[in-house]
């Protein structure tokens, strides 16, 4: 006993760290290997696919080497990169570090596959004690935070790591088993839709923020990290314990199945029940997949048990689950490439989470059903009740809820910043929310406008940018989806917001989505302001002029006569065509006074594609780009004066 619980437990701090190293890889593929929308994304994807193509050379070298030495040399380097990562300065240092562990991940996890015939019970307490750490620590890993608690935390977790696998590995009755191929091959896709969908902590809290608006548009949540404890505890129960036999096997897949559906519609009021159905879906299929049996089973396994004392057909089945766990994490980087460039490609993506989801539910339902089952390493409940308790400290510990309220009488003035914030990356590739806030703060803003917002992406680290930023300035937001439910424009305001409206954009040929997204400022008083945020997305060698034309339509009629503010990344400049569709809709450019204004890239700027449009009768002035390069933009700021009352 003491032997399982020392490899389930080795095996979940493995995959603990391997995705703390996916979660800062992943991005460095767009922030520091290319540039989304510049970078071609055939190229990105290649340079991804890459590493996980060579990793399916590491069954062969197992098999030479011996999986033992294999394990441990490739478990050293894995927990050497993942410290490394805490100290690094961002770029391509950051990138390479990253990209080793990844791929010493790859090889550590294929020599634990050749020795380990029971994956399921460390997989899945990995998947959830991540999830419910990535929840309490704010969807703001470790590996960013680099304070001495930080460090403290990560050096355990290492030590502990390395010291695991550096242990005998003997099994107390001295034979491998013959199972766990199904288990290891669904490693990959179950990581795939835990980080997507079932256990992701940003898109929990994305989705509850959707319930408190309504109308296609989310509001800061009261705790919205609530869902999480009960999704981490439907996974574990249903992974753990035994699963049902016959056709009532059915179960798991189907809700999996039906989970993904929901996430695939791009909805945002169905996000909660997609997260909780695929959470209990995953679990149940991944218990499927556990054939760890007795001896006296059945006859089958009484024989292969008898060929267990065969070297040459023991080798051949670790290296059966060698190859196996290496292709499904291939698996895993084609759903995750596929998914993502289609925002730079142009096609479809919904079918990748459902696609991935029937593959893990075939080959659990395919599995031969266990008549004498082994028990776990850890008892079911005990351990799900334990991981859940950690889970239920993030509702109390990581969720901030900034109120609005009204000062006494309306302002004579607003200072607006919008700002594309690149999901929360700065030119260094580090996730920057210090950077982010720092230079939004000094303005001393009254609202902000926000555009390329991420609140789920696993491409992008599974991080909620929009609900870290608006707890570090202590301001309310108001979000408007663009590409899919977590990704769009947003507005922060320190004055309460009504009314908050969204206006899909016609494509007309760009990849990612598009919308305006529009509030109204309660200034006290029966004053009211209009504010419109909005991130323009130009077709293949031509101006946005389409997506403009349709804003200042929409934001002018909202207004419906107040003052109005519209910002935001335009993507046009100065005399372009898409500008003129907002002068000629009766707006002032509030930075005409200071052009040439240039705001992008932020460390060399040639380009006046950041503006704030304002309805005559409010007086701009200060107008300022600060310096900073916590985003590949510099933000915009102005104070305006309002009119008269």
């Amino acid at each position: 006993m003491r032997y399982r619980q020392l490899t389930t437990g080795t095996l979940a701090l493995g995959v603990i760290l391997l995705i703390d190293v996916l979660r800062v890889w992943l991005p460095g593929i767009i922030t520091i290997f290319g540039q989304a929308a510049s970078t071609p994304a055939e190229l990105m994807g290649a340079f991804a696919l890459g590493w996980f193509v060579l990793a399916l050379g590491a069954p062969a070298v197992v098999r030479r080497v011996g999986p033992r030495p294999v394990t441990v040399v490739a478990a050293v380097l894995l927990a050497v990169a993942r410290l490394a990562l805490t100290a690094t300065p961002g770029g391509r240092t950051q990138l390479w570090l990253a990209t080793a562990g990844l791929l010493a991940g790859l090889v550590w996890l294929v020599g634990v596959a050749a020795d380990t015939d029971r994956p399921v019970p460390g997989l899945a307490l990995g998947f959830a004690v991540n999830a419910a750490l990535h929840a309490v620590l704010d969807t703001v890993d470790l590996v960013w935070r680099g304070d001495w608690l930080a460090w403290l935390l990560s050096s355990v977790a290492v030590v502990l790591f390395v010291l695991g696998t550096a242990q005998p590995g003997t099994r107390a009755d001295g034979v491998t088993g013959t199972g766990g191929v199904r288990a290891w091959l669904l490693a990959g896709p179950a990581l795939l839709l835990a980080g997507m969908v079932a256990l992701s902590p940003a898109l929990a809290r994305t989705g509850m923020s959707y319930l408190v608006a309504g109308d296609g548009v989310a509001r800061s949540p009261l705790f919205g990290l609530a869902p999480v404890p009960v999704a981490v505890a439907g996974f574990l129960c249903t992974a753990l314990t035994r699963p049902p036999r016959g056709w009532s096997r059915v179960y798991g897949p189907v809700a999996l199945l039906a989970g993904a559906v929901l996430f695939a519609l791009d909805r945002g009021d169905l996000l909660l029940p997609a997260i909780l159905l695929a959470a209990v879906g995953l679990g149940a299929c991944l218990a499927l997949t556990d054939d760890a049996s007795g001896p006296d089973s059945d006859a089958s396994n009484a024989s292969d048990t008898a060929n267990a004392s065969d070297t040459s057909n023991a080798s051949a089945r670790a290296a059966r689950r060698g190859y196996a766990v290496a292709a499904g994490m291939l698996v895993f980087a084609l759903g995750a490439v596929g998914y993502y460039s289609a925002y730079d490609l142009g096609y479809p993506n919904v079918a990748v989470p459902v696609l991935v989801a029937g593959l893990v539910a075939v080959v659990a339902f395919a599995a031969r059903p266990v008549v004498h089952r082994l028990p776990g390493p850890f008892p079911p409940l005990r351990a799900a009740a334990a991981v859940t308790a950690l889970a239920l400290l993030a509702p109390v510990l990581a969720d901030d809820i900034p109120v609005a309220s009204n000062r006494d009488g309306p302002p004579e003035r607003l200072t607006v910043v919008a700002y594309n914030i690149r999901m929360g990356f700065g030119l260094d590739g580090r996730f920057d929310l210090p950077g982010l806030t720092e230079v939004v703060e000094r303005q001393r803003p009254d609202v902000v406008l926000l555009s390329e917002v991420d609140r789920a992406w696993l491409l992008n680290g599974g991080h909620d940018t929009l609900d870290l930023l608006a707890g570090r300035l202590g301001m309310p937001y108001v979000f408007g989806p663009a590409a899919d439910p977590v990704w769009g424009d947003a507005v922060l305001s320190r004055w309460p917001m009504r009314d908050p409206r969204s206006l899909p954009l016609p494509a007309v040929g760009a990849p990612t989505g598009a919308q305006a997204l529009a509030v109204t400022l309660d200034l006290g008083d029966g004053v009211r302001t209009a504010v419109v945020s909005t991130h323009l997305q130009p077709p293949p060698g031509r101006g946005p002029v389409v997506q403009a034309r349709a804003v200042a339509d929409f934001a002018t009629r909202y207004a419906a006569g107040r003052p109005l503010v519209v910002a935001g990344d335009l993507n046009t400049e100065p005399g372009d065509e898409a500008y003129a569709e907002f002068t000629d809709a009766g707006l002032t450019d509030a930075f005409a006074a200071a052009r040439p204004l240039a705001t992008s890239p932020a460390d060399d700027p040639r380009q006046q594609i950041d503006h704030i449009f304002v309805s005559p009768g409010l007086t701009p002035g200060d107008p300022v780009a600060p310096r900073s390069t916590a985003s590949d933009h510099l933000p915009v700021a102005v104070t305006l004066t309002l009119p008269p009352r």
